[in-house]
């Protein structure tokens, strides 16, 4: 967390000087992402071209994790947390942006058979979750995963859900699109579930780069959930993992588990 503004000029001038080889890649990201925007309608729309465009040349990569070491190490970052936190085989989880179930593989082995449910707004990295259930032998735990087009979640049933995880999804998304999940993802929890999710924070103005990589203010998206009836906390032992993101713990009013 920082006060640093990495859409600004001055800021990636410095960058590239003092990082001369990330000037070509970055280059090329630009030209793919303002063709892919010219080509959607909506944000969703345009993520979900990248993610097709990532995944065409890594599924691990396209998830943000750059070696399948790494993959490995994040996914089971995410999972000792929540499981530190209480996870049991019998809570019904949500998984939103479940990607190619890096921490999905994980959830799905601990939790009771069919009471994993995966959503995504790209297929492709879907097919390649499909795969990893086959790479772990989990087919036999009956997870649900679902290609979504928006996060209304309208599709599944109201107070099902104990738990709902959300991993470097908010990262990437505009405040509309945050807002609408917000919106929704209330309806879905049990009367003691709550929603966790991350989120890249900035203590200065609130930004984006390439409009992939978003940066907000805690108050920004704590005022969103009240705004929808819920509460929010920030659960600062996340930072004990050393992940540079911040995660946000979301319940009913009145609900304990909000409190870590």
């Amino acid at each position: 967390m920082s006060t640093r503004n990495r859409a600004r000029l001055a800021y990636k001038l410095r960058y590239a000087a003092r990082r001369p080889r990330s000037i070509v890649p970055y280059t090329r990201r630009l030209a793919r992402d303002t063709w892919l925007r010219l080509r959607t309608r909506d944000h969703v729309g345009y993520y979900r071209a990248v993610m097709r465009s990532d995944t065409a040349r890594s599924a691990d990569g396209a998830v943000g994790t750059p070696t399948h070491d790494r993959w490995l190490a994040l996914g089971r970052m995410q999972f000792d947390y929540l499981a530190d936190h209480g996870l049991r085989p019998e809570d019904r989880m949500l998984e939103i942006g479940c990607g190619n179930l890096r921490a999905g593989r994980l959830f799905i082995e601990h939790l009771d058979t069919g009471h994993y449910h995966g959503v995504d707004i790209s297929p492709d990295i879907l097919f390649a979750a499909q795969e990893t259930l086959v790479r772990y032998g989990l087919q036999d735990k009956l997870p649900h995963l679902t290609p979504v087009r928006d996060l209304r979640l309208d599709f599944l049933p109201d107070g099902l859900f104990t738990v709902i995880h959300a991993h470097s999804v908010f990262s990437h998304s505009p405040l509309e699109v945050i807002d609408e999940c917000l919106a929704h993802v209330g309806r879905l929890l049990a009367p003691d579930g709550f929603f966790d999710f991350t989120y890249n924070e900035t203590e200065g103005a609130e930004h984006h780069v390439l409009r992939e990589d978003f940066y907000y203010r805690a108050a920004t998206l704590i005022a969103r959930a009240e705004a929808h009836g819920l509460v929010a906390r920030p659960m600062d032992d996340w930072r004990k993992t050393g992940h540079k993101q911040s995660k946000l713990r979301v319940a009913r009013p009145g609900q304990g588990t909000v409190s870590p």
